[in-house]
């Protein structure tokens, strides 16, 4: 594997002093007692609803409605143990975490596709009130016979509803939820384990010297490398990316979702990266999760430069471009000491003819690139989305969610992932490779 020459950025400045041997948490108590209830509201008010459309609606008071009620509240923890137990490392906890995310996953398209036969159901609320004859002895509003809401008076006046077709509507409604859930999140799931796609991506450079143009730098981000990630996939990945001929490998964080000691093994196939120029890694905020300066020591031992707050020059004959990357922007909160994104001093000293190539794990960091006169920022963090239609949400805290776009004078590429976080499945975001071929104006 060729590897650059040494840095000629300083590294004073850039984030690696030591501060005693302060003990740092990677999450603060406050930041994960807010996490922990985000999480156990949306599983509470995701399986209210569910009961209430698909056990309550569905069934008269017996043993089916029971039946239905006991397997939701069997389910409904799961989601919650899967996030908790994640860290543990047994056969036991990964088996949960793949039933605990896989049903979050489908309780998530149930509720939305539950949620979108709304309509339908208040449409055909008419067709449930039926006049229907009256039992001698009976009185309107009484459980044998009905009135529909706001209706009152006498017998021959009212419609009633009609109990049969109020519960053949909610069951069609049902079912139709149930096939619609169970099928997005397969396809989902089958696509989050099928192999990345390769998009090719041509980026023309201002200021980029002519023996320079069609330098690849192939990259991607988010492997989340964990129990539910790894092994064969991530070795198939490797050799996805070697396929492309890399120039510059680039990885822009969230490589692990565990500790170096559970993930050792699963990491092995960054040793297989073959690139002309080296492979280089910044962190993303999931590094921040986990015992951070365990990971970036071990990374050099496989191949991988970690860039904090630094450049490197990529050379092709006497022409080069500066690769500078810096850490997350939830560095400086996490606790680690020395952390933080210093773009000033990734950029300190460089010849302003030069352009420069940014890896910042989030896209929102582009705001100071453009600023400081990036050419390009290569980022990931959003996966896409991940899950249709979360991608809207993420456009509430990033400039950008996929694909190649612009702010201002800096050109910014956000690719969607290689891994998932939580329910193993992807829907409107194709895992992918992104090869970045820079061209000369």
């Amino acid at each position: 594997m060729g590897r650059c020459e040494p840095r000629p950025a300083s590294l004073q400045g850039a984030g690696w002093s030591l501060q005693g041997d302060e003990e740092v948490r990677p999450l603060s108590l406050i930041g994960l007692l807010g996490f922990v209830t985000v999480v156990l509201l949306a599983i509470v008010v995701l399986h209210g609803y569910v009961w209430w459309r698909v056990a309550h609606s569905t069934t008269v008071p017996g043993r089916a409605r029971r039946l239905l009620t006991l397997g939701l509240l069997l389910l409904a923890p799961l989601p919650m143990a899967a996030v908790v137990l994640r860290r543990e490392d047994s056969a036991a906890t990964t088996v949960l975490q793949w039933v605990g995310f896989g049903w979050l996953g489908v309780l998530f398209y149930l509720f939305l596709t539950l949620l979108a036969l709304e309509p339908v159901r208040l449409l055909l609320r008419g067709w449930t009130r039926a006049a229907v004859p009256v039992p001698v002895g009976a009185h309107v509003g009484s459980p044998a016979v009905g009135t529909a809401p706001g209706r009152g008076g006498r017998p021959e006046d009212d419609d009633v509803i009609d109990p049969a077709r109020r519960l053949l509507l909610a069951r069609g409604l049902a079912a139709t939820a149930g096939v619609a859930a169970v099928g997005t999140a397969g396809v989902g799931a089958y696509f989050a384990n099928s192999p990345p796609v390769v998009r090719r991506v041509p980026v023309t450079l201002a200021g980029l010297d002519p023996a320079l143009d069609g330098l690849r730098i192939v990259t991607f981000s988010d492997g989340h490398l964990s129990a539910l990630y790894g092994g064969r996939r991530f070795e198939r990945l490797v050799d996805i990316v070697n396929a492309q001929r890399p120039d510059v490998v680039a990885i822009v964080g969230d490589l692990v979702d565990g500790e170096l000691s559970e993930l050792r093994e699963e990491a092995a196939p960054l040793a297989d990266l073959v690139s002309g120029q080296g492979v280089y890694f910044v962190t993303g905020n999931h590094e921040y999760f986990v015992d951070t300066e365990t990971w970036l020591r071990h990374l050099p031992t496989l191949g991988v430069e970690v860039l904090r707050n630094e450049r490197v020059p990529i050379r092709r004959g006497g022409a080069y471009v500066d690769l500078a990357g810096i850490d997350d922007r939830t560095a400086l909160g996490s606790g680690v000491p020395g952390h933080g994104a210093d773009l000033d001093a990734a950029l300190d000293g460089r010849d302003d003819a030069v352009p420069v190539v940014l890896m910042a794990h989030q896209p929102v960091q582009v705001a100071q690139a453009a600023a400081a006169g990036v050419g390009l920022q290569l980022s990931g963090h959003t996966h896409g989305g991940q899950l249709w239609p979360f991608d809207y949400a993420v456009r509430l805290d990033q400039p950008a969610v996929q694909g190649l776009s612009r702010v201002g004078d800096t050109q910014l590429y956000v690719t969607t992932g290689a891994g998932f976080w939580g329910p193993p499945m992807r829907v409107g975001a194709r895992p992918e490779v992104a090869v970045v071929e820079l061209r000369a104006p």
